[in-house]
């Protein structure tokens, strides 16, 4: 099917056909690089900070200081860490469904952010201590303050998911369907 037979398709309302091998591929390194940068800067973070004095940077608007998290955003659910977990899972789960029926770019960058960030703390949670599934994830980015209390203390992971959340929402907004094409409100 050409690019004009499946954009023919969307606005007549037909399902589309599943994504484009050059969409997938982008989800995929999109999602891939998010990951092996997070993974790089918290091994260098693990080995670099650890009991280490917070590292100030432009002029104090950003600090370096490991600190271990259990919980999710802004350390809420502390005591919750395999339900986390396994919800994280669920999200990865239905992020790699819905990438079937991508065909749009922009679409493709916003959830390989997703998946990636969302791997990179699934994979904290699964191998660091204090055991499989309820590891603490390195958080090592804190603005403004030294010890986070201007602003959570977070990771590339989690910027990547921030990211990719608000390209989504853009994007959303703007009314773009998963398939590229206006949604029906802008028809």
């Amino acid at each position: 099917m050409t690019d004009a037979e499946a954009d023919a398709r969307a606005v007549a309302g037909e399902p589309s056909a599943p994504a484009k091998p050059r969409r997938l591929l982008l989800f995929g390194l999109v999602a891939a690089a998010a990951l092996a940068i997070d993974i790089v800067s918290k091994a260098i973070v693990a080995a670099q900070l650890d009991e280490h004095p917070p590292v100030r940077l432009l002029g104090g608007a950003v600090y370096l200081v490991e600190t271990r998290n259990s919980g999710a955003a802004f350390s809420v659910g502390t005591g919750a860490t395999v339900v986390l977990t396994v919800i994280a899972l669920g999200v990865v789960a239905v992020l790699l469904r819905t990438a079937r029926r991508m065909h749009s770019i922009g679409w493709a960058v916003a959830l390989g952010l997703i998946l990636g960030g969302a791997l990179g703390n699934i994979v904290d949670r699964l191998f660091r201590d204090p055991g499989i599934g309820r590891g603490h994830v390195v958080d090592w980015i804190s603005l403004f303050s030294n010890d986070g209390s201007r602003f959570a203390i977070f990771n590339l992971a989690d910027s990547a998911i921030t990211c990719g959340a608000v390209l989504a929402a853009i994007l959303a907004l703007r009314g773009i369907d998963l398939d590229g094409t206006r949604g029906a409100r802008d028809r």
